[in-house]
């Protein structure tokens, strides 16, 4: 029983609750769904009410097995394992005897459960004469969305197994990328004996190379992190100057590598204000190395940091007629941009570039995630993040971080 409950968590969480209920009621009888050991997954409004479960999340305390249908779980499934694609079953009700059409979903552990009443089969051949081509569209629509919750509960199932591998990968591959990146260093330093000029090119182009898979490996990490849900911001009263300036100079030396020049402006009235300093770090770390690959020796990039009012933060109790003269003299957000010299984005990949895996550049290096995280570590610190651009006249990329974040 423990073990079902498991797995009934599990689909809970990884189906989203308005799709779950749209699912749910394109089927217009009363529907149930549940796994091998009986914990039920999903239920409809029409079952609920059918057999007088719990309102709200009370009804997944419920066994298919021992509390509605009272049947030996054993002599169920192996009627299904025996070949029968589904078995029919009387139930009683206070509202009275209904008939349990039972199936397993194909390749899955799910078991389907609809129910009807025990005359309906009569009365569905009497009047099969009469509407035949309604009947048969409603049987097609059956069909059609079992098939559908089958393919979509076996893609949540692909899609965390994706998100485990990830993350396994990166853990494995990110302390002897540490190791390797250590005797570089080592190497450089002249320590273990004085090298020639060649060799010193040749150390540190690999060096380079390993620099570049420990941030690939970061980025694993971090997108597993995100993906699985477990993200934490650690607000604390902290100096943006100090935070930009930091990455900056990190990145100073990569740029000087490239041919690049690094500009940054930060406004010396920025406020002490709450955000994880090392998530807004790492944002503005993932900007910068994206501005890097797509701008050619000899470019610059920019970046800026300034104070801001962000119009969809309004006070709710400001009138009307006075925010547009109120609102001038009140930032409430602090607008950070990076900006480029390279080739530009289009216009019709401005909000593609910020989902997982996406790169419109195929001739550049990197998953296509770096955007990705980006932009849910701003949404995280309630900011929002976007790209102006045009085709060969650079990008401008922009977030906003509230000032008052709480």
């Amino acid at each position: 029983m423990q073990h079902g409950i498991a797995v009934e968590a599990q689909v809970s969480e990884s189906l989203p609750a308005s799709l779950t209920l749209t699912l749910m009621n394109l089927f217009e009888g009363p529907l149930l769904v549940a796994n091998s050991s009986g914990a039920l997954l999903l239920v409809n409004e029409r079952a609920r009410q059918a057999l007088d479960l719990p309102e709200d999340a009370g009804w997944r305390r419920s066994n298919l097995f021992a509390d509605i249908l009272r049947m030996d779980p054993h002599v169920l499934l192996g009627q299904i394992e025996s070949g029968e694609s589904e078995v029919d079953l009387h139930l009683e009700t206070a509202s009275g005897r209904l008939r349990v059409r039972l199936e397993r979903l194909p390749n899955t552990e799910w078991l389907v459960l609809r129910l009807e009443p025990a005359g309906n089969a009569q009365s569905m051949t009497s009047e099969h004469t009469t509407e035949p081509t309604v009947q048969s569209l409603l049987q097609e629509r059956e069909i059609t969305y079992r098939n559908l919750l089958a393919a979509y509960l076996r893609l949540q199932d692909v899609n965390r197994q994706k998100t485990v591998f990830l993350a396994s990968a990166a853990h494995e591959l990110k302390t002897p990328l540490a190791v390797i990146k250590g005797y570089y260093d080592l190497l450089l330093s002249g320590s273990l004996g004085k090298l020639n000029e060649k060799q010193c090119d040749i150390l540190q182009e690999s060096k380079d190379s390993c620099e570049r898979l420990v941030r690939l490996v970061s980025m694993f990490l971090n997108y597993s992190t995100l993906e699985s849900g477990k993200l934490v911001l650690y607000l604390r009263d902290n100096d943006l100057r100090d935070c930009l300036t930091e990455v900056a100079t990190r990145w100073h030396e990569a740029f000087q590598r490239n041919h690049v020049r690094l500009e940054f402006t930060i406004d010396e009235k920025l406020p002490i204000f709450k955000f994880d300093y090392q998530k807004v770090q790492q944002t503005v770390a993932n900007l910068l190395d994206n501005a890097l690959k797509h701008t050619p020796a000899g470019g610059c990039v920019t970046m800026r940091a300034d104070l801001h009012f962000w119009e969809r933060r309004i006070a709710k109790d400001l009138p009307a007629t006075d925010r547009r003269r109120e609102r001038k003299h009140e930032p409430n957000c602090i607008r950070v941009s990076v900006s480029d010299t390279g080739a530009g984005i289009a216009a019709e990949h401005h909000q593609e570039i910020f989902e997982d895996f996406v790169r419109v550049d195929r001739s550049s290096s990197g998953m296509g995630l770096g955007l990705a995280i980006a932009k849910r570590l701003v949404q995280a610190h309630r900011g929002k993040i976007w790209v102006d651009s045009e085709l060969r006249h650079g990008c401008t990329f922009t977030f906003l971080l509230p000032i008052d974040n709480q």
